[in-house]
């Protein structure tokens, strides 16, 4: 699996999400500027809420703008030939048999993508799962939590 393609994905989701939250904040800055929010009284506060939703939400469209431009620059090493897991890392861990896919990412931890049918999860190195990924290489063994207590899952994997 090309990790350049786990990239393009990531950055296509971060981009729909940030055309959805610019298309809201235009909406509700609109909705702040209407001659039909005018204040009608003292108490009548429609136009400041959806000013202030607004500037939420350009706060949050930049914040994924940031992400966008720093996925799309984000340097992608091998990691197969036995280097330790780092940020750009593509890892595949197994438990009894069943398997799941994680990339290492800067940001935008719990992001999960789509890889031609297998779910793939962003987690990031300050996230309990990313920072017991760091170093790991493959044979290595993880914990993760279960229902009855950590089960260990050992890395098959690193891309």
């Amino acid at each position: 699996m090309q990790k350049s393609a786990v990239r393009d994905a990531i950055v296509a989701q971060l981009q729909r999400e940030l055309d959805l939250q610019s298309r809201a904040a235009h909406e509700s800055r609109d909705e702040a500027t209407s001659p039909e929010n005018k204040a009608e009284g003292q108490y009548d506060m429609r136009s400041q809420e959806a000013a202030y939703l607004a500037e939420g939400q350009a706060r949050l469209a930049a914040e994924i703008a940031e992400a966008v431009a720093l996925y799309r620059a984000l340097d992608l090493p091998d990691f197969s030939s036995g280097r330790p897991a780092a940020v750009g890392a593509l890892v595949t861990l197994e438990n009894k048999s069943r398997r799941a896919l994680y990339f290492l990412g800067p940001r935008n931890g719990g992001l999960e993508i789509d890889l031609d049918g297998t779910p793939c999860l962003v987690v990031t190195p300050s996230s309990p799962l990313g920072r017991q990924l760091l170093g790991r290489v493959t044979g290595d063994s993880v914990q993760l939590p279960g229902r009855t207590g950590p089960v260990v899952h050992q890395v098959v994997a690193l891309a």
